[in-house]
């Protein structure tokens, strides 16, 4: 039985060593809520990838810190559990705070492996010993500006190039991109910039030859975006529409995708993570694991997800120099000269902490500790 003997909240702060904007804004640093687990001598984390702000969920990381501490946390310290995957039915009263739950849940399939000295992908049930790796570009100042990254990224070997888009950076920079590229792997995510009245607008994609359009319509619809999907060649992907296994399904049957970004804190955790792609795999939907601007905790996380059977296109994985200065794990997540990243063997995430680098970054922490358990 995995025993919680005590849970420690901290929030960092982390700025990026690049502006990162989309649709929503810009974004130049993280507030980040991390959980560290200590069981037995083992000590496991989880990243809750919540946003400063309720803009791509309605959670933040501060609603996310309320709920871990006064619900989930100390439900984990009163059970007994053999296994991570037990965690959704542990945390099934609490509706919603996904985001929150799959810190915990996490840790506790991270932990889980530590126990059974298993590497975290092949207890996920991982497959692939190297993942196929893309990168997400934001919204630069100019395209001047986007086509100097674009250039730095195809050069460092990823083999998907996404751009975020929104209303007046869309075509023109598709147009300019693809005269500069004709032959590259390109996609764009909107993140539900784009209403019905943009159909037309959106249906001239298809010229462009782009791998998917992510989540142009809103965020939590699947009707409009099947309607969408009538008019274009090219495919729909759903990013924050999809909440979990059922909506997967809904969405499939309804056509209103026919890819699917699987996020594993924006569907609460790992074991809704391996259900949604066990679906989309049913139903011949190929799906990819998006990016939340993690640090190496997080990011060890999405490489064992990704090694899952259906991860068939490249994801958001990137190196950690991509986005920080200094990563909170040692060694730091590269990426090969093909666009790849290595699954580590070793037990656990195989991604070490540097605890002195955390501490030095912590703002706020709470610990929470488990009530002394009688043996009869």
């Amino acid at each position: 039985m995995l025993k919680i003997d005590a849970i420690h909240l901290r929030e960092i702060n982390m700025p990026l060593a690049y502006p990162f904007e989309t649709s929503f804004g810009l974004t130049t640093g993280r507030r980040i809520l991390l959980v560290e687990l200590e069981s037995d001598g083992h000590t496991a984390w989880g990243e809750c990838v919540a946003g400063e702000h309720p803009y791509f969920s309605d959670e933040m990381i501060d609603t996310a810190w309320i709920i871990a501490e006064t619900e989930l946390a100390p439900r984990l310290l009163e059970a007994e559990l053999s296994s991570g995957g037990e965690c959704p039915d542990l945390f099934k009263p609490v509706r919603g705070h996904r985001m929150a739950k799959a810190a915990l849940e996490n840790a506790m399939w991270d932990l889980e492996a530590q126990v059974e000295g298993l590497p975290l992908s092949e207890l996920l049930g991982g497959t692939r010993k190297v993942i196929p790796c893309g990168v997400s570009i934001g919204i630069q100042p100019s395209p001047e500006h986007l086509m100097d990254k674009i250039a730095q990224e195809v050069g460092a070997g990823y083999q998907r190039i996404k751009l975020k888009c929104k209303p007046g950076w869309d075509t023109k920079i598709f147009e300019a991109v693809r005269a500069r590229w004709p032959e590259i792997l390109l996609s764009c995510d909107a993140n539900s910039a784009y209403r019905m009245k943009d159909i037309d607008h959106i249906a001239s994609w298809d010229q462009f030859n782009l791998l998917m359009i992510e989540q142009p319509l809103w965020y939590d619809d699947f009707y409009f975006h099947a309607m969408l999907q009538k008019r274009l060649e090219t495919a729909i992907c759903l990013d924050e529409s999809i909440r979990n296994r059922r909506d997967a399904l809904a969405a499939i049957d309804m056509g209103s995708c026919r890819i699917i970004n699987i996020k594993v804190g924006r569907v609460g955790g790992f074991s809704e993570a391996i259900a949604v792609h066990n679906a989309a795999a049913e139903r011949g939907i190929p799906v990819w694991c998006g990016g939340m601007l993690e640090t190496g905790i997080g990011r060890a996380h999405n490489i064992a997800l990704s090694s899952l059977p259906n991860f068939s296109l490249p994801g958001d994985v990137s190196a950690s120099s991509r986005y920080w200065t200094q990563d909170i794990v040692e060694p730091a997540i590269t990426v090969s000269a093909k666009g790849e990243i290595v699954v580590p063997t070793t037990a656990g995430s195989g991604y070490p902490i540097q605890k002195d680098r955390i501490e030095a970054l912590t703002v706020r922490r709470t610990t929470l500790h488990a009530k002394a358990r009688v043996t009869a």
